[in-house]
């Protein structure tokens, strides 16, 4: 993917592509729609084909019935208002790096820059053995920022759980807060993150809003945007009037301190199938903290602003460590979410458990039925699959107008022909390779 303005040749190449793809899609489907009705007789005929479409079939009323929950619980959801700095609580902010370079010292100045009580915020950064000038650029902002910031340098770079790790020991807050060293939080975030600690006392962790930084010239930047409003206000908004946000992001999360070091020696020293565990430590920290019986909850108003991949590499890369994370996690949340975990209601966590573990037990049997299709008809399965891409990313399109402008939201579209067509593999690989480590996009050559 290129670069350019919102308004480059590229970008105005690649949208009108996408709508000619689209438009080709409805035609075949429309041509091939005999072929199509047949296609479905000839594969009921067969006890295989019949127990998948049945299989199928329920798993399509289960999803419509599930989304059509979760679009209840969203308007159900509501922000907590941020409370006054008199009720605020002592806050840690913690920043880990690795070979970020300047974009360390842009975040540690947007947090210094927070409405906030200077008494009462803490701000530590930690140097994960960089192995460029992000320690300089802490050095910067300590010269700029004074007392107001703590720096520490590991003497190696041992991974973001361990920088984190050494961050929750030595903080003096009641409420952590960790936030990724190329993200820009808003001044009021810091406030607006930390309110729901204070308005319910059962809540243990809080996720914040999550926006793309660099979305004003690259293209996957700008679908990632999209997509992150969909995964931000509308599923975590619904997964928070469930009190059950199944992950707290790295980029902008608070935990109540207690709550913390409850689980941190568990945390430290996870393992998956032997091996210790060093991707998903925000998945995984939420999940043990639900596992104690908290509410974890998500604030619309708490927004932090970070950098995405802006090419297909890096991009692959993450989802590959984010999926690898989700599949070792789940297998964690189904130990529990089905016991007394917590008091009060549980059905609604159980039920965001059964639609990620239904995902995933789903991946390979539709990824054989994929390939089978593209084998007996290609241009039928492009047709019936991009008529499906324009009918679910529509929805993606018109909650982002809503929420922001639908020139932007017309990404959606894009987004989600790449995702269907070039990384509709990630979710079998990372089943596959569930047990490897490994950040994948932490190297310097994948710093610009």
């Amino acid at each position: 993917m290129g670069s350019g303005n919102s308004k480059s040749p590229e970008n105005r190449i690649t949208l009108i592509g996408t709508f000619l793809l689209l438009l080709l899609g409805i035609y075949f489907f429309s041509y091939f729609q005999i072929d199509f009705k047949q296609f479905n007789a000839d594969n009921r005929a067969t006890t295989l084909g019949l127990v998948f479409f049945i299989a199928a079939g329920s798993l399509f009323i289960y999803r419509v019935g599930f989304f059509l929950f979760m679009c209840y619980k969203y308007f159900k959801y509501k922000p907590v208002n941020s409370v006054s700095n008199n009720d605020l609580p002592n806050c840690t902010v913690i920043v880990p790096a690795y070979n970020e370079g300047k974009l360390v010292y842009d975040t540690l100045i947007s947090l210094s820059k927070s409405d906030y009580p200077e008494q009462k915020l803490e701000l530590l950064a930690i140097d994960d053995g960089s192995l460029d000038d992000t320690w300089q650029w802490m050095l910067k902002a300590k010269e700029d920022l004074g007392g107001k910031l703590n720096i520490l340098q590991q003497p190696k770079n041992k991974g973001k759980r361990h920088a984190l790790y050494r961050g929750f020991n030595i903080g003096t807050g009641t409420i952590y807060v960790t936030v990724d060293s190329d993200s820009i939080v808003e001044p009021n975030t810091i406030k607006n993150l930390v309110s729901p600690f204070v308005e319910n006392e059962d809540c243990g962790a809080v996720a914040g809003n999550i926006r793309v930084l660099n979305n004003k010239t690259e293209l996957l930047p700008k679908m990632l945007d999209v997509s992150f409003v969909m995964s931000f206000e509308f599923v975590r908004s619904a997964e928070s009037s469930l009190k059950s946000v199944l992950c707290t992001p790295g980029a902008l999360a608070a935990y109540r301190s207690d709550v913390v070091h409850n689980c941190l020696p568990e945390w430290i020293n996870q393992t998956f199938m032997g091996q210790p565990s060093d991707i998903g430590e925000d998945r995984a920290l939420t999940n043990m903290i639900l596992k104690q019986g908290k509410h974890v909850l998500f604030q619309r108003n708490a927004v932090a602003y970070t950098n995405v991949p802006d090419r297909y590499t890096g991009l692959y890369k993450m989802f590959i460590r984010w999926a690898r994370s989700n599949v070792r996690e789940n297998i964690a949340m189904g130990k529990y979410v089905f016991k007394n975990f917590r008091s009060g209601h549980k059905l609604g966590t159980r039920l965001l458990f059964i639609d990620q573990s239904a995902r995933l037990i789903m991946s390979y049997p539709f990824l054989v039925f994929m390939l089978f299709f593209v084998l007996v008809h290609p241009l039928l399965f492009l047709g019936s699959t991009l008529v499906s891409i324009l009918i679910t990313s529509t929805f993606s399109v018109a909650f982002y107008s809503h929420r922001y402008k639908i020139k932007e939201a017309v990404w959606a579209y894009t987004y989600s022909i790449i995702y269907t067509f070039a990384l509709f593999w990630i979710t079998p690989y990372a089943i596959a390779t569930a047990s490897r480590s490994g950040w994948l996009t932490r190297g310097l050559a994948e710093k610009k």
